[in-house]
């Protein structure tokens, strides 16, 4: 599993996570700052691999000159270079999603993802 800390980017930690793991083939998982790419089989996800994906999500948005992508054994961090600052988010309904990196499954409710999770291992 490698974990991407995206705190200076919070604003598309969503849109990255998706791109990300579509390149890389990985199952993402979000939490607060940062996601989590799980492999869907027993394959190894290669961190150059990931950040290659990153690189080229930033690319797409032509900020990647504002942004460092920096690997730290099985943590990439994404720092900011200057000071660029993103968007702020909207204040509103969230986006936030809970997935099961077992088996997928995807929830708004942490408790539904809670109990979902006990499944897996009774």
């Amino acid at each position: 599993m490698i974990t991407v800390d995206c705190k200076d980017i919070d604003a598309l930690k969503s849109p990255l996570a998706i791109y990300t793991s579509d390149q890389v083939g990985a199952m993402p998982a979000l939490k607060l700052h940062e996601f989590v790419l799980a492999p869907i089989t027993d394959e190894y996800i290669d961190p150059s691999n990931v950040i290659q994906a990153i690189k080229s999500f930033l690319t797409s948005l032509s900020i990647e000159k504002h942004f460092a992508v920096i690997q730290k054994k099985n943590t990439i961090t994404i720092i900011p270079i200057d000071d660029y600052k993103l968007e702020a988010k909207p204040s509103g309904p969230t986006d936030q999603f809970f997935s099961c990196v077992h088996c997928g499954h995807v929830t708004q409710f942490e408790a539904v993802h809670n109990n979902h999770m006990k499944i897996h291992y009774l």
